[in-house]
């Protein structure tokens, strides 16, 4: 920290220099440091001018300068490292500073932010200071909800200096890219430097959930609904089993024997009966692993996934492999297009992608061992700019939900009678909705923050700070916006945070802690727990169980009254400890599935570029071809299978006039040359309705691609379903990750020959249409 905050200093004092300056040499300042990267400076070299000239910037533009402090978390962000700031610390300004050094180079420079939002707001606001300093700012999300992806100027906005947007735009921009036609529909150019905000939301809470580019539905099936209506004949604990965790269920011996009898059928488990099992584990999942109001929720007849993190909604986003359908057909719902993947990335690979990223958010370091370990990033706590004075209480552990609920609330009494804004957390949308129906009945005037009121966020952050104010919400993670109190509300003791039960990690807990006592400003925190919370239930130990049970039966127990045993004030600490470890082990097997994937998807994203910019694709079509001849000569056994395979991949109209190919097709060294005669034959009656080279070289190009795309379709889909198989094994004291791999290697192989086989039938048998304006129509096999 003594080298950072001496750096810092050294900026602060040049920025102090540099207000003498006028607006235009201000200004000038950005040629002149881009001349000096160009006369083979690096970025450290200029480190200095550049901080002070944005911090400069900043004061001129947007009325703030920037802290000491901000300094030094703008200098261990620029170093590819972890800036924990808390809330309130202002970490919009401090990435003014790494932005600009970056920017200066040109594009590839991203300010990565957890929703469209903040990256429009940011944008705008702090985009000001950039394009004063005559730096080109790009908005990589819709301009309003309104606005669709598609009408966005991708070329213009990854060609500025610096582009704001959220990982999922990205993301998705960064797959359609590589399912493009031609290089001038690419629009990244460069991955070059990324500041991910809330960094810890990104990369460790939404790791396990790939961004996934859906094509082509699947047949649509019928079974959802009757294996939601079989699986409600099932009785827990004897049909079916669910894990201590609640995150895993499973159909015992005799839960399958009942389905067979329901359903009429003999062996459930055999390969005949294999989509009709796979549909009743879903249905099992859908209602037993999946809760309303908490993981999603239903919103004019459709269900719509909840972000873990904060409570938003999350449109357009689906569960994978049939899930969403489940869920659908679980709460009769109309059943959506189960679709196909197209592309896939999870967000790790995609990061990965960049020369240098680094991060900030307000809680890292509980999790800075994975952050290093996964990420090879370091954690670096900077020193707030006031003193926090916030008072963090003992947590007040209940047995039952109900105490909690009644002691939460009446602590919200004595609260509201100092005259202070209070912020009660809740961990799902029904739980919200709950303390809003008691607050009504208490004559409690307040705002609700939950999925279903996100459209009103601004105004309800904005009025939380009021004295009279009471703000229930499902979660502040993520939500980029700082509770401002009034200087009535400072007086009183500040913001109050109850919090209704511990989130699935310390690292969240402390987050909503965060929102109070900003910039050395007064307030508390407590947490009410209870025995029946879901962190507990989940992950404590079977004793915690048998002693709630007591307690309840005793009737010489006040159940209204905290427990003081010191071995139940660390239930939740140790609760807590067993959701993040497994956590931690399901991110790092999504990780090392998507390890296997990522090289397989780089293999053909290199491919596809090589073919989109070569000017000769000849001898890759050739080898395509001999390929598929080798293979084919290997195994056919039969004429018939030589005339199909013509028939199918070569020449609709062949012939065997003189009975040559029927006498002698069993010789292997006959059959490959008369086949890559006949190919030839047919590659040139192709090529002749070409009028030009350059026709050709499209043509050629287009099968190549088209060849590869539609089966590395079917292989994304094969991986997702494959992923499903696997994980499921886990109890088998099978390996998941090995016999992925190892699956994934064989389907590959087998996907690579059924390209080139493709490649073969496209080239031969497609459609080639002329129209009146003289351009041509390709109609593939």
């Amino acid at each position: 920290m003594h080298k950072y905050r001496k750096l810092a200093k050294k900026i602060k004092q040049r920025a102090q220099e540099l207000q003498t300056m006028t607006d235009q040499e201000l200004k000038r300042q950005t040629t002149e440091l881009r001349d000096q990267l160009k006369n083979g400076k690096s970025l450290d070299d200029i480190l200095i001018e550049s901080y002070a000239t944005v911090c400069e910037a900043d004061r001129r533009i947007l009325g703030l300068t920037p802290y000491l402090t901000q300094i030094i978390g703008a200098l261990v962000l620029h170093e590819g490292n972890i800036a924990e700031m808390k809330t309130g610390e202002g970490k919009t300004l401090t990435a003014t500073m790494p932005l600009y050094l970056h920017g200066l180079i040109g594009n590839g420079v991203f300010l990565i932010t957890a929703n469209p939002y903040l990256a429009r707001r940011d944008a705008e606001e702090i985009g000001k200071v950039y394009r004063w300093l005559g730096l080109t700012v790009g908005l990589g999300v819709p301009n309003d909800d309104e606005e669709d992806d598609d009408e966005r100027e991708l070329d213009q906005i990854y060609a500025s200096d610096i582009v704001y947007t959220t990982h999922s735009s990205l993301g998705f921009d960064y797959l359609f890219d590589n399912l493009a036609t031609t290089p001038d529909k690419q629009h990244i150019k460069r991955l070059n430097y990324a500041i991910i905000d809330e960094i810890d939301s990104i990369l460790l809470d939404q790791a396990q959930t790939p961004l996934i580019v859906s094509g082509a539905p699947n047949v649509k099936s019928n079974l959802y609904e009757l294996s939601e209506l079989m699986i409600h004949q099932l009785k827990e604990g004897i049909d079916f089993k669910t894990a201590t965790d609640a995150k895993s269920v499973w159909l015992t011996p005799a839960g399958i024997s009942h389905l067979e009898e329901f359903a009429g059928i003999k062996d459930l488990l055999s390969e005949k009966h294999h989509n009709l099992y796979r549909h009743l584990v879903l249905a099992l999942k859908a209602n037993y692993l999946f809760t309303k109001d908490r993981d999603y929720v239903v919103e004019a007849q459709t269900v719509v996934l909840l972000d873990k993190m904060n409570g938003r909604k999350l449109p357009g986003t689906k569960l994978q492999a049939g899930l969403h359908q489940a869920i659908e057909a679980k709460e009769g719902v109309k059943l959506s297009d189960e679709t196909k993947g197209m592309a896939s990335i999870t967000y790790q690979n995609l990061f990965k992608l960049f020369t240098r990223i680094s991060g900030m958010t307000g809680t890292a370091l509980t999790d800075a061992d994975e952050f290093r370990d996964t990420y090879h990033l370091n954690t670096i706590v900077i020193p707030t700019n006031q003193k926090v004075i916030r008072k963090d209480h003992p947590d007040q552990v209940y047995v039952t939900n109900q105490a909690k609920i009644e002691a939460s609330l009446a602590k919200l009494e004595e609260i509201t009678q100092q005259n202070r804004p209070v912020l009660i957390e809740t961990g799902s949308v029904s739980m919200s909705e709950l303390y809003s129906r008691l607050l009504l009945a208490k004559g409690y005037a307040h705002n609700v923050l939950n999925a279903t009121s996100a459209a009103k966020e601004n105004r309800i952050i904005k009025e939380a700070g009021n004295v009279d104010s009471i703000t229930v919400a499902t979660a502040m993670a993520g939500r980029g916006t700082d509770i401002k109190l009034s200087n009535d509300a400072k007086k009183n003791g500040g913001l109050y945070v109850i919090g209704t039960e511990r989130m699935s990690s310390a690292r969240i807990d402390n987050q909503l802690r965060g929102r109070s006592g900003r910039q050395g400003e007064p307030g508390d925190s407590m947490f009410f727990v209870s025995l029946e919370d879901k962190i507990v239930t989940e992950n404590a130990p079977k004793w915690v169980k048998k002693f709630r049970k007591q307690c309840i039966s005793n009737p010489n127990f006040d159940i209204n009254q905290p427990l003081t045993e010191l071995r139940i004030k660390h239930v939740v600490d140790r609760a807590q400890s067993v959701q993040k470890n497994s956590e931690v082990s399901g991110r790092r097997q999504t990780l090392a599935f998507d390890e296997v994937a990522k090289v397989q998807r780089n293999y053909l994203y290199q491919l596809r570029n090589k073919i989109m910019r070569s000017a000769d694709l000849d001898q890759l079509m050739i080898t395509a071809i001999r390929t598929v001849i080798s293979n084919f000569v290997s195994y056919v056994h039969s004429y018939t299978e030589v005339m199909d395979f013509i028939y199918n991949n070569i020449d609709y109209f062949f012939v065997d006039e003189k009975q040559i190919l029927e006498q002698s097709w069993e010789n292997p060294s006959f059959l490959t040359e008369f086949l890559l005669k006949l190919i030839k034959q047919q590659e040139q009656k192709v090529f002749k309705q070409f009028s030009s080279d350059d026709q050709l070289l499209y043509y050629k190009r287009l099968v190549l691609l088209k060849s590869i795309d539609l089966m590395w379709i079917e292989q994304v889909d094969a991986l997702q379903q494959l992923k499903e198989v696997v994980s499921n094994r886990n109890w088998g004291q099978h390996k998941p990750v090995y016999e992925y791999q190892t699956e994934a290697q064989r389907s590959f192989e087998a996907m690579k020959n059924e390209i080139y086989l493709l490649i073969l039938k496209n080239t031969l048998l497609s459609e080639i249409v002329y129209q009146d304006d003289g351009t041509i129509k390709l109609v593939f096999v």
